[in-house]
């Protein structure tokens, strides 16, 4: 196993936010497992349990990220792949997409009233024929 970076010139941007979000995610763990640490009652320090812990913790999973986004064949393939097909994308532009945007709110206010007149029509009617009582 090999701990070289795979294809260190292709995919940057999919690598490094991959391996940033995971590093968040490792982060988070730490910073859980000191929390609940702190419940332990041991015959020193309690923050020498916490630290260690938070620190190996930090530690095998920084070096699992970067072995899965940076020298891991497989999954750096996929992310240099993903980075490629992210580059063919069309985007849209800030136009159409604020067009669209208006359309879909309008169209949801329009279906709005419509549900709202057929809910109004039906109890009027269920109300005159004393199905209903007013509320």
């Amino acid at each position: 196993m090999s701990l070289a970076m795979y294809k260190p010139d292709q995919g940057y941007w999919t690598r490094m936010s991959s391996a940033i979000a995971a590093g968040v995610l490792v982060a988070s763990a730490a910073a859980w497992a000191w929390g609940q640490l702190s419940i332990v009652r041991t015959s020193f320090a309690i923050e020498y349990l916490q630290g260690g812990v938070a620190i190996a913790i930090l530690a095998v999973g920084l070096a699992f990220v970067y072995w899965l986004c940076y020298a891991k064949p497989k999954s750096s393939e996929f992310l240099i792949a993903t980075e490629g097909e992210m580059k063919k994308v069309n985007w849209s532009s800030r136009r159409e997409i604020l067009g669209s945007t208006w359309v879909v709110i309008t169209v949801a206010f329009v279906i709005a009233t419509m549900i709202f007149l057929v809910d109004w029509g039906f109890s009027t009617f269920f109300r005159a024929i004393d199905v209903l009582q007013s509320g």
